[in-house]
């Protein structure tokens, strides 16, 4: 746990904000530009491309792939991860291994009208993002 614990003094801050603005420029895109029209019906609602989003669908977005980039970063120090194909590599795995399948798993419950197709649509969001940001952390030591 130590080891843990001391990763974090040697994270690159600018590189986990770097990850973290382009994690939500690309959800942004993603879940509106790209997929707005089909992410707003496996919800079961109307898409409606001028409805301006609550504050808690920009901030939480963004505030859980700060602390998911930063538990990226602090295990990629521990494990000495420095190459790009360390970060691919790990953020295959994390990217499906948690990230996708933690997705799927929320997306399965009564409440969601389509959970495969919004696992679909929402699990290559997860999955690239943490390629892209796992590339990030290790390409901005």
């Amino acid at each position: 746990m130590t080891h843990l614990l001391d990763s974090m003094t040697h994270i690159n801050w600018l590189a986990v904000l770097a990850a973290t603005f382009a994690a939500t420029v690309l959800g942004g895109v993603w879940f509106t530009v790209l997929f707005g029209k089909v992410y707003a019906s496996v919800l079961g609602r109307v898409y409606d491309p001028k409805a301006k989003p609550a504050p808690i669908f920009i901030m939480g977005p963004l505030v859980c792939s700060l602390l998911t980039i930063i538990t990226s970063a602090i295990l990629m120090k521990a494990l000495n991860l420095s190459s790009v194909r360390d970060a691919i590599g790990f953020g295959v795995v994390v990217g499906f291994g948690y990230l996708v399948a933690t997705m799927a798993n929320t997306a399965i419950n009564p409440n969601m009208p389509r959970p495969l197709m919004y696992s679909l649509v929402s699990g290559p969001y997860f999955f690239s993002t943490s390629i892209i940001t796992s590339l990030i952390l290790v390409t901005m030591p």
